[in-house]
């Protein structure tokens, strides 16, 4: 590349040397006239001179392009050389390896019927062994079943005497145990009575307790119902046959802690507010000698059915 552009530069100084000495105007050496002075121009056309230099610059550029393109033909030339080296050489690489394969390839095929051969072989005098080891042990088999068979026996009369004498001693504890259950079963039948007996009287008590307490808890919504009608401001819209269920949370000792309509009201919405208002009012509802039916949180039916 170096030398191609050594050259260009070359070409180049030669077109312009040339083109310096053709504007010249060469002319025979003449003496100066003393008759007087004369000036005398030369015309020059310009045109012609930039042709000209076109032209030559055409001419170097074409040198140029011709001599890039010898050299990458060339180029190209010893790289296709060396393309078809390298293909040439790897041909014979692979000639070799395949070579080595087919022989590789033919030591393991023996390898292969060599082992074959040793197995099959050995398979052979594996099935002659096994089949005389099959034989002894057949053998060995039968007279350990008619040695079996002897003991079988032997023991089939032991256990038979075995038998009767443990039917005998089933036949005793059965007895015995039947003499236990009987007695337990008059016990259990005995603490069957007792526990009726017992039930029985939890029974009465539970319901007397019961009835006591239902009893207590209808005092103990009548007690609200009075201590709610005393504090409730009856406005004129309310009706007769009125029933509002409240929900009323208070704290052990009756103060009310918060009361809402919380159910079925057949009131208008003023008297659903003076119904809550007078609960609202109530310093504490009942509680002394109601602590076993209070509860935290009541749903309270307020009825009212005229004066």
């Amino acid at each position: 590349m170096l030398r191609a552009f050594a050259w260009a530069i070359a070409v180049h100084l030669l077109v312009v040397l040339l083109m310096i000495l053709g504007t010249l105007n060469w002319k025979p050496f003449r003496q100066p006239q003393a008759t007087g002075m004369t000036i005398e121009a030369v015309m020059v056309d310009t045109s012609d001179i930039r042709e000209r230099r076109e032209q030559a610059q055409k001419a170097a550029d074409a040198a140029q392009q011709k001599k890039q393109a010898q050299e990458r033909r060339k180029q190209e030339l010893e790289e296709q050389k060396q393309r078809e080296k390298e293909v040439e050489e790897q041909k014979k690489i692979e000639e070799k390896q395949q070579r080595e394969l087919d022989i590789q390839r033919e030591k393991v095929q023996q390898e292969q019927k060599r082992i074959e051969a040793e197995a099959e072989a050995k398979r052979k005098k594996e099935a002659q062994d096994r089949l005389k080891a099959l034989r002894v042990k057949r053998e060995q088999e039968l007279q350990e079943q008619k040695e079996a068979q002897q003991r079988e026996l032997e023991k089939a009369k032991e256990k038979t005497a075995e038998a009767e004498k443990q039917r005998k001693i089933e036949a005793e504890k059965m007895k015995q145990l039947e003499a236990r259950k009987q007695a337990e079963a008059a016990e259990q039948k005995a603490k069957a009575e007792d526990l009726a007996k017992q039930k029985e009287k939890e029974a009465a008590a539970k319901a007397f307790k019961a009835g006591e307490a239902a009893t207590q808890e209808t005092d103990y919504i009548a007690a609200i119902q009075n201590v709610v009608t005393e504090n409730w401001l009856r406005p004129p819209t309310a009706q007769a046959g009125l029933r509002c269920t409240l929900k009323i949370v208070q704290i052990p000792g009756g103060e009310v802690i918060s009361a809402a309509i919380a159910g079925t009201c057949n009131a208008d919405e003023a008297t659903r507010r003076s119904v809550v208002a007078a609960v609202e009012r109530i310093d504490a509802l009942p509680y002394r000698g109601f602590e076993k039916v209070f509860k935290r949180e009541i749903d309270f039916i307020f009825i009212y059915d005229g004066d």
